[in-house]
């Protein structure tokens, strides 16, 4: 019920509406759940980090962006400035580049750091995963640690002005060394850092950019509920929606001569 809200952001007196009309002309005879016991239910979804798909990939890319709790519009504050206080979430999201189906998803405050998440996340992945992906934000020991404790090959850009890593006792950093000698030994500038990710592969990630556009485009850019329990509920319902949506056919691109 929770994933035929958020496909067609319906409140949930007019969702318990729309699957008893659904279970009566289908004839089911199914009891429809309460408002009051939808609620209660709901409260107790997502709050672990628990598996979304059956895939077993063998690669993954995280990402995050922000969303709105409550708070003034961005064309208000725009224009006339911010008034009211703002409350943000963070949604973090792993993904499987070759099914775009969502693997993990965690929702968190708007000040947690995206490599911790990701590094409590990656022990949660399918045994089958070799190699991860992630932009600048994941270039700190938490992710390198927790993919070498896994065996994970790590694939992250190293941050402009990064230094070679003098920690001999921290075999995870070696990764990110070979990463600077190699972006060094190219000529250390913009154009070396582009054929490291040619190199690399690094550009899968920008699948999972894509896959952030997909959320909000089809569930929003927002939360109704105000508790972190019910919004992580939400984010739960909505990630195997999208998952659904993959599962029954994604656009088949194709090379045209013209």
């Amino acid at each position: 019920m929770l994933m035929i809200r958020a496909v067609y952001h319906l409140p949930l007196r007019a969702v318990r509406g729309f699957v008893s009309s659904l279970i009566t002309l289908l004839a089911l005879g199914l009891p429809v759940p309460c408002y009051t016991r939808i609620c209660r239910r709901a409260k107790e979804l997502g709050q672990e980090l628990t598996k979304l798909s059956r895939k077993r990939p063998t690669d993954i890319v995280f990402d995050s962006t922000g969303v709105k709790v409550y708070g003034e519009g961005e064309w208000k504050v725009r224009q006339h400035g911010k008034v009211k206080r703002r409350t943000w979430r963070k949604i973090h999201l792993s993904v499987c580049p070759d099914s775009h189906e969502i693997i993990l998803s965690e929702l968190t405050t708007s000040n947690k750091a995206d490599d911790l998440v990701a590094s409590q996340m990656i022990p949660k992945l399918p045994k089958s995963v070799k190699t991860t992906y992630g932009d600048g934000a994941y270039d700190r020991q938490a992710f390198y640690r927790s993919s070498y404790v896994r065996g994970i090959d790590p694939v992250v850009p190293p941050r402009r002005g990064g230094r070679l890593s003098q920690e001999t006792d921290k075999p995870w950093m070696k990764k990110r060394n070979d990463n600077l000698k190699v972006i060094q030994g190219l000529g250390g500038d913009d154009e070396a850092r582009q054929v490291w990710k040619k190199l690399s592969g690094y550009h899968r990630r920008s699948l999972a950019e894509t896959a952030m556009y997909r959320f909000k485009r089809s569930f929003g850019g927002d939360f109704r509920s105000r508790k972190l329990d019910y919004q992580r509920a939400k984010l739960y319902a909505k990630s195997l929606a999208m998952n659904k949506m993959a599962a029954l056919g994604m656009p088949q691109g194709q090379w045209v001569l013209t």
